[in-house]
């Protein structure tokens, strides 16, 4: 479609007021092989060869989206999200302004709202993390996070929702208050979990949803992993369900909805392949949340999904034209939750800490030796992590959101092996990432198209003004 004929389409969709509700998915670090593994490993579940394809991707429009920086080939978050939510490139590291840090650009939400619509942001991680910060935020550097929470104030958007915010004091800043009562003042209601959201929703002017204060005690950074979920745990389900809810209310004429699958980008850096596709597999069943409502407004809904960058450099099959994706079923918990519950387990059972009872947790956990076959090398490798850990000999090792010991990591390095899976980095890649989009105007997401085109077309698309 020539740029004429696609601006003749956005404008007569705006005279039409066909795009009045947006939804925009961002998977961090989910690159065409995040969605292809998961995709081979639904099918793998169901005992076939091929792929079983996710909601999401099954949307009729799709492209593939090119993702470097203002300053880099390899893009971080900050600067991802920044284009993804501003049509603008800039540093890596940067939030919401131009690549020489001088002038702010503005994300989708914020024109939604200077528009009249409702806006909200949200994530399974911090509010005030990279992707989400970049829909609100303008901080020359992504660390600033007291300085975020307080841009979120100032953007006014009508709601937010993740895990909870990293500094919400900040002892430098003399006289400086609490981000939770200067949210409070701002008009601000704070719900911790699903529940209290439902309670106070009916009265809330504006609205911030975070997870439980005792899981924000156990971590603050995000919401637990899908694979790691207890039933009383906050899900992107429950955020995206509340997104809705609040934002059709607050303008039943249009709403915005940024809602990040975070940890997507978490279990890529720790190169964790069978929490990744949970990861996935989660953020799909939050974009069915969406098509829900989709279904009932199919004239009038836009939804895109799409990824700041790839991780990790994701390979599916590592040489003998083969994958065994089925075997990661059998893990039971993530990389990182397994390091945790191993280092408990030494301090818990002293002397009855032992090679027979690593094996056991390793079975239960893994389907090691029971469901996935093993070979002597691969159980010498285990008891060696095994006889290392407890000597103490072996440092933990960090990937950039966790940390691992060496049995957890020797675990996770064998299940890849076996489900023929390989990781280039711990870090970010240039790979393409793709888009999908479904509702008026899905068709311009077709094709081949830079990051910073897809915030320019949803915006012509639903008539958002210049800020």
């Amino acid at each position: 479609m020539c740029v004429c004929t696609a601006l003749l389409v956005a404008l007569t969709l705006m005279a039409e007021g066909k795009v009045k509700y947006v939804f925009y998915f961002i998977g961090d670090g989910m690159g065409v092989n995040q969605v292809n593994g998961t995709e081979t490993y639904l099918a793998a579940l169901e005992g076939r060869i091929g792929t079983s394809p996710l909601c999401f991707a099954s949307f009729p429009a799709a492209g593939l989206v090119t993702t470097f920086s203002g300053t880099n080939g390899v893009t971080d978050s900050a600067a991802g999200g920044t284009a993804l939510a501003t049509g603008h490139k800039t540093k890596n590291g940067a939030l919401g302004l131009t690549t020489d840090l001088t002038a702010p650009t503005y994300s989708l939400a914020e024109r939604a709202k200077a528009s009249g619509m409702a806006a909200g942001v949200a994530t399974s991680v911090s509010v005030d993390h990279a992707t989400p910060g970049a829909f609100y935020a303008h901080v020359k550097d992504r660390n600033m996070a007291h300085q975020i929470g307080k841009d979120l104030i100032t953007a006014g958007l009508d709601f937010y929702a993740g895990s909870d915010f990293m500094k919400p004091e900040d002892k430098d800043l003399s006289g400086d208050k609490s981000l939770y009562v200067q949210f409070d003042e701002a008009g601000y209601t704070l719900a911790r979990g699903y529940a209290d959201y439902r309670k106070k929703a009916g009265k809330a002017d504006k609205m911030i949803l975070l997870q439980s204060e005792a899981a924000s005690k156990a971590d603050r950074s995000c919401i637990p992993y899908a694979i790691d979920r207890k039933k009383s745990d906050l899900t992107l389900q429950d955020i995206t369900r509340a997104g809705i809810n609040f934002l059709s209310k607050k303008n039943p004429e249009g709403f915005f909805l940024m809602i990040e699958g975070g940890k997507i980008d978490w279990a890529c850096h720790a190169n964790d392949a069978g929490t990744v596709f949970k990861e996935v597999i989660d953020m799909d069943n939050a974009v069915k949340v969406a098509y829900e409502f989709y279904a009932q407004h199919p004239d009038e809904t836009l939804i895109v999904i799409t990824a700041d960058h790839e991780t990790g450099g994701l390979v599916l099959g590592t040489g003998r034209y083969e994958i065994h994706t089925d075997v990661l079923k059998y893990q039971k918990m993530s990389a990182g939750a397994f390091s945790q519950y191993i280092a408990g387990q030494h301090q818990k059972q002293g002397a009855k800490f032992t090679w027979e009872f690593v094996k056991k947790q390793l079975q239960e956990n893994f389907g090691f030796w029971a469901q996935v076959e093993l070979s002597d090398r691969d159980t010498e490798q285990l008891q060696q992590a095994y006889e290392k850990f407890c000597a103490g000999v072996a440092k933990d090792s960090k990937t950039l959101y966790e940390s691992e010991n060496i049995i957890a990591r020797t675990t996770k390095e064998i299940i890849n092996r076996k489900a023929m899976i390989g990781w280039v980095s711990g870090g970010h890649s240039n790979g393409y990432v793709p888009v999908f989009a479904i509702g008026a105007g899905s068709e311009e997401f077709n094709g081949r198209i830079d990051n910073t085109d897809i915030p320019k077309k949803i915006a012509a698309l639903a008539g958002y003004v210049e800020k």
